[in-house]
């Protein structure tokens, strides 16, 4: 009987506990509709009449399909930015994460210096890095590499370190054993341990960036955000319409490759 009290107790203060929980989840949520002014019943009614809009001024016209050309253009430099800033992040974020990780036994302060550089990167959205590197570089697509590139470094190097850490370790034991020297674990040990996993995560951070450099396009005024930007500002609504259905359908074809390559390496 007491087993059974004990249980029913437990299962009590689970009960109490997720009621204060969701019931603390709806009082933020209304203070926060308060302060920002937000009604969700307006945001409801209104869709039927969103959606008609969307079917009326959202269709490619003939004059958006003479564009398809252009936008197609835009849209393969953003993916060829995107593709070229994800590699050249993964490869410098590969070597500093042998310098974080505790597989490598490498300096302690090191070690935290790597730790915290990624960190502080990951924690910067791109957005913003965009907006302060306009300041030096201009609206230009040099900007938007580097603020990818600073956001995707950071992402990489946190995820790399935390990877050779759980992946590696009975490789590199093993290695570590036999006299083996430090380049002789990261070529024989590391790297074929931790490849599906670089691998995913570079295919990922591509899409990702593919994603990103829309919005960072309509900052820094380059590939296919700035594209959408100068025609939504025109009202010309087909034509950033067609935008956006180029983007999306881009988005799946990169996520159905990744996929795939997934599939064979994994």
């Amino acid at each position: 009987m007491r087993t059974v009290q004990k249980t029913m107790d437990i299962f009590q203060k689970r009960k109490l506990t997720y009621t204060l929980v969701f019931v603390a989840f709806i009082v933020i949520f209304a203070g926060a509709s308060v302060i920002a002014e937000f009604h969700p019943i307006d945001g409801i009614v209104s869709f039927p009449a969103a959606l008609q809009w969307i079917g009326s001024n959202l269709i490619p016209d003939e004059a958006a399909i003479e564009r398809l050309p252009k936008i197609l253009s835009e849209l393969s430099e953003t993916a060829l930015l995107s593709v070229a800033v994800t590699v050249v992040a993964a490869a410098l974020s590969f070597f500093f994460s042998l310098l974080g990780s505790n597989i490598t036994k490498g300096s302690g302060i090191l070690k935290k210096i790597v730790r915290i550089v990624a960190a502080f990167f990951r924690n910067v959205p791109d957005v913003v890095w965009a907006m302060l590197l306009m300041f030096s570089f201009g609206q230009n697509i040099l900007t938007g590499f580097f603020a990818l590139f600073f956001t995707t470094f950071g992402l990489l190097t946190r995820a790399f370190i935390e990877m050779i850490d759980e992946v590696s370790t009975n490789c590199v034991e093993a290695l570590d054993a036999t006299g083996a020297g430090f380049i002789q674990k990261v070529f024989q040990g590391i790297i074929p341990s931790s490849l599906p996993g670089i691998t995913t995560w570079v295919l990922y951070m591509i899409e990702t960036n593919i994603r990103s450099s829309t919005l960072i396009g309509i900052l820094t005024a380059t590939g296919i955000g700035y594209l959408f930007d100068l025609y939504y500002k025109r009202l010309d609504f087909a034509s950033a319409s067609l935008v956006v259905v180029s983007i999306v359908i881009l988005v799946l074809v990169i996520e159905t490759i990744s996929n795939r390559i997934r599939k064979v390496i994994l």
